[in-house]
């Protein structure tokens, strides 16, 4: 048997790129476009002033400081403690700044929320109110069945002692005729 084998070929196609004089052009043969040319005539100026000005700051400080420096040396005691004093100061307005900023972003947040609070607060109030009557109904309601319940109990109780007094004074009577029948008996039940 034949082994027939299917092999997928590839093919890949690259650009072929220029080349003037050994250089490889990158850039289309149109050339660079208008908003490129006005960039780097625009920005090689500001970018060389600004370079410039650097410098110029960079070489005065040096100077200054160099002439300074005697200066400074034959100055130091005052100068530094008045320094670190200036720096205290400078320290503590910052501090001041902050602190204060922080309270008057926090004030603002009491205020903002105050104010979602206040738009909310009518309904919550009136939910608040009828949980509170609903409450008051059912602790009434409670208390009321407690003391049916306790009341009842009085009466069963006053209604079985009075039998009892009165079985008793019965037995009491036939069996010793020289008592009063008419003296009745009253048992006082005290209600808790």
């Amino acid at each position: 048997m034949a082994d027939v084998r299917t092999h997928s070929h590839q093919v890949q196609v690259h650009p072929l790129r220029q080349h003037e004089g050994g250089i490889k052009v990158v850039y289309p043969q149109s050339g660079p476009s208008s908003t490129q040319v006005l960039a780097v005539v625009a920005g090689v100026p500001v970018g060389g002033t600004l370079l410039t000005l650097a410098g110029l700051t960079l070489a005065g400080s040096v100077i200054g400081l160099m002439l300074a420096f005697p200066l400074l040396l034959i100055f130091s005691p005052v100068i530094v403690p008045a320094a670190f004093v200036i720096g205290l100061a400078m320290t503590g307005f910052m501090v001041s700044g902050a602190i204060g900023l922080t309270g008057l972003s926090s004030m603002s947040w009491v205020l903002n929320y105050i104010r979602r609070a206040r738009e909310h607060m009518p309904e919550e109030l009136e939910e608040a109110k009828q949980r509170l009557a609903d409450m008051a109904e059912y602790v009434g309601q409670r208390t009321k069945d407690a003391g049916q319940t306790i009341e009842d109990k009085a009466h069963d109780v006053r209604e079985s002692k009075t039998y009892d007094v009165r079985d008793r004074d019965t037995k009491a009577h036939t069996a010793r005729p020289d008592r009063d029948t008419k003296t009745t008996h009253e048992v006082r039940v005290a209600s808790t």
